[in-house]
Formats: C-alpha cells, structure tokens, sequence
C-alpha cells in the first residue's frame, strides 16, 4: 500500500472536476441539500481515473498476483476492481502491453464515479471553494 501522507499528483484536476460537477448539480437541482448533492457528486461519472498511472500499475501488478486488496478502504477498492476488469479486457485485446501501459491507457478513460464517499466529497468541495476563494483573494489584493 501506499505511503502514509503521500501527495495525490492530480489533486488539482480532481478537486476542479468535484467542483465543476457540484456547481453543476447545484444548478440542477430543484432543492439545495448538500448531503444529497454531495451524495450524488459522489456517484457522478468523472473525467478519469483519479489515481496516478504509477500507483494503478502497482495496484494492477498485487492484484495480477493474487492480492484482494483486503486492507484497503471500500471505495478506492472498487476503483481498482474497475480498473483491474477493464485492463484484463485490454490484454486480451493487446497482450503485447507492459502492465504500466495498461494502467496508463486505463486511469485516462472516463470514470463511472468519483470513487470517494459524501462526506469526502463534501470536504474536497469545501477546500477546493476555499482555495479558489484565497486565489481570488490574492490575484485582487492591489485594488484593497
């Protein structure tokens, strides 16, 4: 498994992605309640894997040998069953791919979900508004 405390490298496309489609579903939604959006969010199709190709080779790679990935959280595991399936499909269809070029191929396709729970999404929303607010704040600062 990962590192404790590693940074996510695509943390800004992501936290762009979640914020996009929540002010989209804010939008379209007849009742503002931000557990449901949330929930929704949650569930809402992404424009990739949000995993890098790095650590979804490695992932690839432990479940090639066998691992269930038993001590990983539900969410991220069903991601990488995702994956997993959809790089077998790739194999049969080109087994000449390194398993980095299956990750590669696979985490750049369209995702079904974002793969975190509502109450992450809600706070990765909450911190993406905030930095975008405190970029605002800093870009304008010369005319206070």
């Amino acid at each position: 498994m990962k590192p404790h405390g590693s940074k996510f490298e695509y943390e800004r496309e992501r936290d762009e992605d979640l914020l996009q489609t929540f002010r989209r579903l804010i939008v379209e939604s007849p009742v503002i309640n931000i557990l449901n959006i949330c929930t929704v969010l949650a569930n809402s199709p992404a424009k990739r894997f949000w995993v890098s190709e790095e650590r979804a080779a490695i992932v690839l790679s432990a479940m090639m040998k066998g691992d269930r990935l038993e001590g990983m959280r539900p969410t991220k595991r069903e991601m990488f069953n995702e994956i997993y399936r959809r790089a077998m499909q790739m194999r049969r269809e080109h087994p000449e791919m390194t398993i980095y070029e299956l990750a590669s191929n696979v985490v750049r396709q369209p995702a079904p979900k974002f793969y975190v729970t509502p109450k992450s999404a809600k706070y990765l929303v909450l911190c993406a508004k905030k930095r975008c607010y405190e970029e605002t704040k800093r870009k304008l600062r010369h005319m206070f």
